[in-house]
């Protein structure tokens, strides 16, 4: 599904070059459950954004479903995007002007469900993540908890091939978070590759392959 080849990434600063990710290789298959862990400043957000080719700027070889990502030009990452992957972020990145209904259609309908078919969609979406009394509210009148709760079930929700999770239970109680990687875990079981990155010993645990980093490399799988 994932072939990364001497994948790396840095930046130029007036001290030369300073690279973020150095040499990274490897494969995750189809129905992984990969957890990249690290310290800070390791590289495994910088990797996730990649990965969900909303960092374009990188060298080396990347294969997604049999596509070159390292040889499509912007706009044909956007679509491979839209079309396998779900995203979620650290920060939300939910629309401020959309209400949680219209944030949760979003995915649907890049990929052109009918609108019938989108209603019964993300009502049951927002029955599944327990937020109907939500669904007219903007992310500004949501906690950060709820706001992750919606990130999460958009990222889900048009079922995508592989969900890419940037600390996914980082805002929620443990309650919440549980819920979160139980469906997450269940999610895999029917099939969806899961690659997360966090620093929660419990949340690696749902997984069935941890990556270790450091300073930008692989040190440990």
């Amino acid at each position: 599904m994932i072939k990364l080849s001497n994948l790396e990434k840095s930046y130029r600063t007036g001290a030369g070059e300073t690279f973020v990710l150095r040499r990274i290789s490897g494969e995750i298959r189809k129905g992984d459950f990969v957890t990249i862990m690290g310290p800070s400043g390791a590289g495994k957000s910088t990797l996730l954004a990649i990965l969900g080719m909303l960092d374009g700027d990188w060298r080396g070889e990347y294969w997604l479903m049999g596509e070159p990502v390292h040889a499509l030009k912007p706009k044909q990452r956007i679509e491979l995007n839209k079309r396998y992957v779900g995203f979620v972020f650290q920060q939300y990145h939910l629309i401020d002007d959309l209400n949680v209904y219209e944030n949760l259609e979003i995915p649907l309908s890049y990929r052109n469900v009918p609108k019938k078919e989108r209603q019964a969609i993300v009502a049951d979406a927002l029955d599944r993540f327990q937020i109907v009394g939500k669904k007219d509210l903007f992310p500004s009148q949501l906690s950060g908890g709820q706001q992750q709760l919606v990130a999460v079930a958009r990222a889900v929700i048009a079922e995508p091939s592989v969900i890419l999770a940037d600390e996914p239970t980082g805002s929620l109680h443990s309650s919440q978070g549980r819920m979160i990687m139980d469906l997450m875990k269940s999610l895999n079981a029917e099939g969806t590759t899961i690659i997360q990155v966090t620093h929660n010993e419990e949340c690696a645990k749902y997984g069935n392959r941890v990556i270790q980093l450091k300073d930008g490399w692989i040190v440990d799988e």
